[in-house]
């Protein structure tokens, strides 16, 4: 579902508790993001407002972002204006997808200025806008719109602010009678209604509000369906106008429960499409999973954050997995040729004999012969070999050249055996760095990347100012198990060496997925009971390639028996003394224990 005005509506009633209370931080960590720390008024809280075209949202976050080492000019921008002000009102422009935040601030000299926050939430078209409200002069947008982009409105500092263009649609909360309902949607007109007729006709109306209210209202009409299995599971979005009774009594009564702002903030899950849907409505026209939440913040973040992310981790690390898919194409490529290049090389015994064959019966055989026919007297039965010869040589030459080939092979048959292993390593290694790629963070990222560069695959970035002086302890991520034990996880080849290598004692347990690109991951201590250990083999699963697998093998063992060879990439290691366990990941259980970075 879009983040339509209905649900902006429920979000901007929640962020009332936030007015009053004071702009305490900016930072924007990626360009496309901003976070404000709100404190006061008995407010202790971060604030979100993403104009990601994908994932455009304003919510109270509880994620942890990491903030680049130089602040963006609009952060900046941000800071002198609004930095330590207080939010005075926080309002929904109609039942648009656009949010005011008004605040007051106290410039340099003492003086009170107000300023205003726009945030517009339009899919690709979404921005945020620092403006004065006063004179409606922009002072800049967190994404710019030149004159060559819209000929409509401009967003470039300096420039009058212009809302986005009008929609010409009724306010579905001032719709307070049956026949200004049915004069809206025209129904004695069209004798009929789409579903889609409530979008068009209603701002701040979804395709999948709309469509619940429609069937809310065909389930009213039909109440010999008794069983929720017994209701049609969708709609053609067509109702005929002696419907007009139930859909106003349904479209009233969703209506009635915004305006109260009784909201039912809930996650459905339809598992046999593999889609979700969240609303601040009550969804019963499809068939899944429903899991409610206690505030529309918890819904965005559970529903965007991940995948936001996600999509935020892509980007930086666009190059990386380029780099890491191409490194893994030409290994397997290469491994095949070596493979092939063996089997050829195991033929070279073959070579040796036709070569003391020729000499044996060099009396039999002229310069100038390019075949013969001779006895091989090393098989049982006496088969026939057919020989191919070189004309120009003698048959002397012709047997010194069959023994170089055999010479040839038989070198090569170690060196490629070699380079076979070599370059399964290799392989094996760039195929754990693509597994990490795909579940790390944005901090990660840049660990894989120093990596890359340790070991001679990359070149260090060439950056402008100080260098940065690289910590030679990287963060962990550290979960809690339900019996209070901490559980460590080191998400790369760096962490993974110093987890293993330098934090854990001998006694602490290390585990990892059997046979499977993953992390490592240590419980710390000994005293823990089969609670600890399944949530530690279910991190291990996790944060491996077998993720989305049930009945994952995991091993686990003492660290003392943990080794890394001498030689040996970053995080590799060999172990022994281990049992394996069979784990399914269960994520809402891994959701529900308590983890930090440290």
């Amino acid at each position: 579902m879009a983040l339509d005005g209905i649900v902006i509506k429920g979000l901007v009633n929640e962020l009332q508790q936030c007015v009053g209370a004071r702009i305490h931080k900016i930072h924007q960590p990626t360009s496309q993001e901003l976070v404000f720390s709100v404190r006061g008024n008995g407010v202790n809280s971060k604030l979100l407002l993403s104009a990601n075209p994908t994932y455009p949202r304003v919510h109270i976050t509880q994620a942890t972002y990491i903030n680049p080492m130089e602040a963006p000019m609009f952060c900046m921008l941000l800071r002198k204006y609004c930095e330590g002000g207080v939010i005075e009102r926080i309002e929904q422009v109609g039942r648009e997808r656009i949010i005011h935040l008004d605040i007051r601030h106290r410039d340099e000299v003492g003086d009170t200025s107000f300023k205003r926050i726009v945030i517009e939430i339009m899919g690709r078209h979404s921005n945020i806008i620092l403006m004065d409200p006063a004179t409606n002069i922009i002072h800049d947008g967190i994404h710019h719109v030149t004159p060559a982009l819209s000929s409509y409105r401009i967003v470039m500092p300096g420039s009058m602010y212009t809302p986005p263009p009008e929609q010409h649609k009724l306010d579905p909360l001032a719709v307070d009678s049956k026949a200004a309902f049915i004069e809206a949607l025209k129904l004695e007109e069209e004798q009929s209604i789409p579903s889609k007729t409530l979008v068009k006709s209603f701002s701040g109306f979804s395709p999948l509000l709309a469509n619940e209210i429609a069937y809310r209202a065909l389930t009213q009409q039909h109440d010999q369906w008794l069983s929720a299995e017994e209701r049609p599971l969708q709609l053609d979005g067509q109702l005929v106008v002696e419907d007009a009774d139930a859909l106003w009594n349904s479209f009233q009564h969703v209506m009635s429960t915004v305006k109260a702002n009784t909201f039912r903030p809930m996650i459905v899950t339809d598992v046999e499409r593999d889609k979700q849907y969240f609303s601040v409505v009550a969804l019963t026209h499809i068939e899944g999973a429903v899991k409610e939440y206690s505030s529309v913040s918890e819904v965005l973040e559970a529903f965007y954050g991940d995948k936001a992310e996600r999509d935020v981790v892509k980007q930086r690390a666009g190059d990386l997995i380029r780099y890491v898919s191409n490194e893994i194409a030409k290994n397997e490529q290469k491994l095949k040729k070596l493979q092939a290049t063996l089997e050829e090389a195991k033929d070279a015994d073959q070579y040796r004999i036709i070569g003391e064959l020729i000499t044996a019966y060099m009396h039999q055989i002229k310069r100038g012969d390019e075949q013969v026919e001779l006895v091989n007297y090393y098989d049982e039965n006496g088969a026939i070999l057919h020989v191919q010869l070189d004309p120009q040589l003698t048959p002397s030459e012709n047997a010194q050249r069959y023994f170089k080939r055999y010479t040839k092979q038989k070198n090569s048959l170690v060196s490629v055996t070699e380079q076979i292993e070599l370059t399964g390593k290799e392989l094996e290694y760039f195929r754990t760095l693509l597994q990490q790629l795909e579940l790390a963070s944005l901090s990660d990222i840049e660990e894989i990347r120093e990596e890359l560069v340790a070991e001679g695959y990359l070149r260090e970035r060439a950056k402008k100012g100080a260098k940065r002086k690289k910590s030679n302890k990287p963060q962990l991520l550290c979960y809690t198990s339900s019996e209070g034990l901490d559980i460590y996880v080191g998400k790369n080849n760096l962490q993974n060496e110093y987890l293993t290598n330098r934090l854990a004692s001998n006694n602490d347990t290390w585990l990892h997925t059997k046979d499977i690109p993953g992390s490592h991951v240590v419980i710390r201590g000994t005293a823990f009971g089969d609670p600890t250990l399944e949530e530690a083999a279910m991190l291990a699963a996790h944060f491996s390639q077998a993720k989305s697998s049930s009945l994952v093998p995991v091993d686990y063992t003492l660290i003392r028996h943990v080794k890394k060879p001498s030689g040996a990439k970053p995080g590799y290691v060999i172990y022994d003394n281990q049992k394996t366990v069979f784990i399914t990941p269960d994520e809402d259980r891994l959701k529900a224990l308590p983890h930090s970075i440290k």
